[in-house]
C-alpha cells in the first residue's frame, strides 16, 4: 500500500533545502523524511495537483529585498523504485510582492497566486506538462484599513474558489472579501461586488461549509472566526467568535481547516501558540469547545489528516512539524506523537492520493 506524502514548505533561503518531502503514517503519526529540494527562496506555501504529480510553491520575496519581485514554482512528484522525489519544472513571476498564498481550480488548469506585498492577485496557466505559463489574468485591489501599520494598504492574503464557481480573495489590508466571477475556459475575472468584513478584522484565509452555503473566514488582526452565509457571490455575516482567550496578549491568527466529516473547525493562534477548536452543527454554527497547544512555537499554517485522526502543524520558531491527535474531549487535540524538524517551518500539505 502507497504511504501518504506530506509536502513541507519553509522560509528558508536558496542555499539550503526549503521543501521537504516526508512519509506520513496514518496508524502511528510517525513522519520519516524521504527528499528536499533546494533552490527556492522561502517558499512559505505549497498547492498540490488534484489529479496530476505536480506541486507549485510560492517564493516568498519582494522589492525591498535582495532577491527582487515574487516568484511561482512549479516542480514534479516523482516515483522511483516506490520512493517519492522532488524536482523542479520551472518558476514565473508571482505579479507582485511577498506571494504568500496558491489555490488551483478544480480542473487543474489555472493557479491563483495571492501578493500579500503590493496587494494583488494574479492567473497563472498550467501546461500539459505541469509547468507554469505567464501570468495571464491580474486584479489589483486599492484601499486602506483602519489599522495604519499593517493595513496601510491592500494586503491579498489567500484565493479560495467558492463551490458555484466564484473566485473569493481575503484581502487583510482593507479589510475585505474580494469577489470574482471566473471563466474556467479563459481564465478571465470579472469583478464582483466586494464584501467589507468588520473594520480591523484582517481577514486571512478561509474554508467554505461542504453545504456551499456557509464560509468561514479566520481574521488575523483581530483574532476572530466570522462565519457567513454564503450564495451566488454574496456574504452575510451571521456569527463571530473569539479564537483565543479573554485577556490574552498579543497574537496573530494563521490558518482554518475543517474536519474532513466537517463537525469540527481549527484555528491556528500564533502568539496563543494554540489551535482553537469549533464544534460544528447541522446547520453550519459553531460552539467553542477550547483551545489545545500546537505543540510548538508560532503555528502557521496546518494539515488534517485525511481521516480526521491527526492534525499536522507547521510551527516556524520551533522549526518542525507536530503530529497531534485528535481527542473525543477536552483538550480536543493531544500531545505530539510525532514531530520532524523543519527549520522556519511554514507550510504542510498532503499530497494527493492517486
Amino acid at each position: 500500500m502507497r504511504v501518504p506524502q506530506i509536502l513541507i514548505g519553509s522560509y528558508g533561503s536558496d542555499t539550503a533545502p526549503a521543501l521537504r518531502l516526508a512519509g506520513f503514517n496514518p496508524a502511528t503519526g510517525a513522519l520519516t523524511p524521504s527528499d528536499e529540494l533546494g533552490g527556492i527562496v522561502n517558499p512559505s506555501f505549497v498547492a498540490l495537483h488534484p489529479t496530476a504529480p505536480w506541486f507549485y510553491a510560492v517564493s516568498e520575496t519582494g522589492v525591498a529585498s535582495q532577491d527582487g519581485p515574487g516568484h511561482v514554482w512549479a516542480g514534479r512528484l516523482e516515483s522511483a523504485a516506490g520512493d517519492a522525489r522532488l524536482s523542479a519544472l520551472n518558476r514565473q513571476p508571482s505579479g507582485g510582492d511577498w506571494p504568500c498564498h496558491l489555490a488551483i481550480d478544480p480542473g487543474g488548469r489555472w493557479l491563483f497566486v495571492a501578493n500579500y506585498g503590493s496587494g494583488n492577485m494574479s492567473v497563472l496557466p498550467i501546461l500539459s506538462d505541469g509547468a507554469l505559463c505567464q501570468r495571464g489574468a491580474y486584479v489589483q485591489h486599492q484601499g486602506v484599513g483602519q489599522d495604519l501599520e499593517r493595513q496601510e494598504g491592500p494586503h491579498a492574503h489567500s484565493t479560495t474558489l467558492a463551490p458555484d464557481g466564484f473566485v473569493v480573495v481575503s484581502d487583510l489590508g482593507i479589510d475585505a472579501l474580494v469577489v470574482y466571477a471566473f471563466d474556467p475556459v479563459t481564465g478571465r475575472l470579472t469583478a464582483h461586488e466586494p464584501v467589507r468584513a468588520r473594520p480591523g478584522a484582517g481577514p486571512r484565509h478561509m474554508v467554505f461549509h461542504p453545504s456551499g452555503q456557509l464560509a468561514y473566514v479566520a481574521n488575523e488582526l483581530d483574532r476572530t472566526l466570522s462565519v457567513y452565509a454564503y450564495g451566488a457571490g454574496r456574504f452575510d455575516e451571521i456569527q463571530v467568535e473569539p479564537t483565543v482567550p479573554a485577556g490574552v496578549g498579543e497574537g496573530l491568527v494563521a490558518d482554518i481547516h475543517l474536519s474532513p466529516d466537517a463537525n469540527r473547525l481549527y484555528v491556528s493562534n500564533r502568539g496563543h501558540n494554540s489551535l482553537a477548536v469549533f464544534e460544528v452543527a447541522g446547520d453550519g454554527a459553531v460552539t467553542p469547545l477550547g483551545h489545545a497547544h500546537c505543540g510548538g512555537d508560532w503555528p502557521r499554517n496546518f494539515a488534517v489528516a485525511p481521516d480526521g485522526r491527526f492534525l499536522l502543524v507547521a510551527n516556524q520558531y520551533s522549526g518542525d512539524v507536530s503530529v497531534l491527535p485528535v481527542l473525543q474531549g477536552t483538550p480536543w487535540l493531544g500531545a505530539p506523537v510525532a514531530r520532524l524538524d523543519m527549520p522556519q517551518a511554514a507550510c504542510v500539505a498532503f499530497v494527493p492520493s492517486r
